[in-house]
C-alpha cells in the first residue's frame, strides 16, 4: 500500500523540528555528547514513526468505514475461491471455454457493482446479492468481453459389432398416427414391417387382406412400419412417403436406418409404438410384407385366446445356434454361449396380447440385442419367464409357401409366398362367392 501524507501542516512541523535539533548541535560546537546524540536521534525516529503510523491508521479507518455498510462475508469466500482458481494455470487454460469456468466468472464479476446499503444487510438481502455472483446466475455482460460457451465434444462412436444392434436407444417417430387406435378402438392391429421404397408391397396389401377393416364385428387396423433410407434419392423418397401418409394414414416411420440387420430395432420400435399409442387394442400381429393372411381365421382364433402373456405363431423349439460363419444367422459363442435358443415364434408372423409390448421393452434393458429379431424376442420372453404358445390348429402358419388353392388357403392363417405368386389374382379368386372346398 502506498501512503500519501497530504497535510502540509504536518510537513512544516517535521521541518521545524529538524531545524531546531540542528541549531542546538551547532551551538555546542557542532558536536553533541554521545548520549545526547543517541537520544536526539532516537526521539527524531520515534516522532517520525508516530506520524507515519497515525497517517496509516487514519487512511485505513476511512476506507473501512466506507466499506463496512456494504460488506458481505460471502463475497470474500467467492472471490477467494476465484483467486485460487486463477492461480492454477492448467485448470484455467483447460476450462477457459467451459460453462461456469474461471474466465467466465471473471467476466461476469467484473461487470458487477457491489451494492451499498444503509445499516445491516438482512440475511435475505445478502443471499439475493450473493446470487448475482454465482457462476450459474444469468448475468448480462458486454458483448466485447462475453465468453462463448462451447459444448463438450460428443464421445466417439463405437459400433456394437456385426451381431448386436443399437437398442435400447431413443429413436423418434418421423411419421406417426398417434390417435388412430384411440379413434378406431381395434380388436387386432396388423403391423407390417416394410422397406421405405417398397410401395408396391404396401399397395398390394392395402388392396388384399390389409383392406379388411371390419371382420365378424371386430375392427382390424393396418399399419406399415418403416425406418429411414439414406443415400442418393433419400430426400425425394421422404417427400413421397409424406404424400403417401397423407393419402392413406397408415405409415409409422422412425429415424433408425432401415436395413436387414436392423430388423430387431424395427421390431422393438414397433413394440414401443404399440405400448404408447395402441394399448387399447386386444392383440397385435407382426406379419411380413410378402405373406398371405386369412384375416377371418385370425379373428376366429383370437376370439378364444388368452388376454395376457400371450404370444403365438409358428413356435420353434430347440433351435440350434448356427456357428457356421457363412450362415445368414450366424452367432459366435462370445455373443450367445448356449447351443440352443429358447422357444421363439418365427418372424414371418406372430401374434401377441397387448400387455406384452411394455413387458418386452422392459426386458430388453437386460438382454443384449442380437440382430436376429425373432430370436431376440424369444430371449426377452425367456427373461420374463413366459413361453410362446402353439396355435390351436396345426398348419395355421406356414414357413414354406403353401400351394395355392381356395380350399388350402381357407384353412390357414398365414403363409409365405414366392416371388412368382400373383397375390392380387389369388386374392380375387379367394374372395369370389362359392364354397372353398
Amino acid at each position: 500500500m502506498k501512503i500519501h501524507i497530504c497535510n502540509q501542516e504536518s510537513v512544516n512541523m517535521l521541518e521545524s523540528g529538524f531545524a531546531k535539533v540542528q541549531s542546538q548541535g551547532t551551538a555546542d560546537g557542532g558536536k553533541l555528547p554521545e548520549g545526547r546524540r543517541w537520544c536526539s536521534c532516537s526521539r527524531r525516529h520515534c516522532f517520525f514513526f508516530i506520524l507515519v503510523l497515525a497517517a496509516v491508521v487514519l487512511l485505513y479507518n476511512t476506507e473501512i468505514m466506507e466499506m463496512a455498510n456494504g460488506w458481505n462475508p460471502k463475497w470474500w469466500a467467492l472471490l477467494k475461491g476465484q483467486s485460487q482458481n486463477a492461480a492454477s494455470p492448467n485448470t484455467a487454460e483447460s476450462n477457459s471455454s467451459a460453462p461456469g469456468s474461471t474466465s467466465e466468472l471473471t467476466t461476469q464479476t467484473s461487470s458487477l457493482t457491489f451494492p451499498q446499503t444503509e445499516g445491516t444487510t438482512s440475511a435475505k438481502q445478502a443471499d439475493e446479492t450473493t446470487a448475482h455472483l454465482t457462476p450459474t446466475a444469468s448475468v448480462v455482460t458486454q458483448p466485447a468481453t462475453q465468453v462463448n460457451s462451447v459444448p463438450p465434444a460428443p464421445a466417439p462412436y463405437v459400433s456394437p459389432g456385426p451381431y448386436l444392434v443399437e437398442y435400447p436407444y431413443e429413436y423418434h417417430f418421423i411419421i406417426n398416427e398417434p390417435q388412430k387406435c384411440e379413434q378406431k378402438n381395434p380388436f387386432v392391429v396388423l403391423m407390417v414391417p416394410v422397406a421405405p421404397h417398397n410401395k408396391a408391397h404396401r399397395d398390394i396389401i392395402r388392396n388384399t387382406w390389409g383392406g379388411e377393416s371390419l371382420v365378424q364385428g371386430k375392427v382390424v387396423q393396418l399399419f406399415f412400419l418403416l425406418g429411414k433410407q439414406t443415400g442418393e434419392g433419400a430426400e425425394k423418397l421422404q417427400e413421397q412417403l409424406q404424400q403417401e401418409s397423407t393419402e392413406h394414414q397408415d405409415l409409422i416411420q422412425s429415424d433408425f436406418l432401415d436395413c436387414y440387420k436392423n430388423l430387431t430395432i424395427k421390431t422393438m420400435v414397433m413394440l414401443e409404438w404399440l405400448d404408447s399409442y395402441c394399448s387399447n387394442a386386444s392383440y397385435a400381429m407382426k406379419i411380413d410384407s410378402d405373406m398371405f393372411l386369412n384375416v377371418p381365421n385370425l379373428v376366429n382364433m383370437l376370439a378364444n385366446a388368452p388376454k395376457t402373456n400371450y404370444m403365438t405363431g409358428l413356435v420353434a423349439r430347440g433351435a440350434a445356434v448356427l456357428r457356421d460363419q457363412t450362415s445368414k444367422w450366424y452367432l459366435p459363442v462370445e455373443i450367445y454361449a448356449n447351443s440352443q435358443y429358447p422357444r421363439y415364434a418365427l418372424g414371418l408372423g406372430y401374434i401377441l396380447s397387448l400387455d406384452l409390448p411394455k413387458k418386452l421393452v422392459g426386458a430388453s434393458r437386460h438382454v443384449k440385442a442380437v440382430y436376429i429379431e425373432d430370436v431376440y424376442l424369444g430371449l426377452c420372453m425367456e427373461h420374463l419367464g413366459i413361453s410362446p404358445t402353439d396355435p390351436p390348429g396345426w398348419g395355421y402358419f406356414n414357413v414354406i409357401p403353401a400351394q395355392y388353392s381356395r380350399c388350402t388357403f381357407s384353412r390357414i392363417i398365414a403363409t409365405t409366398t414366392n416371388e412368382q405368386f400373383d397375390r392380387m389374382w389369388a386374392w380375387t379368386d379367394f374372395k369370389k362367392p362359392g364354397p372353398y372346398c
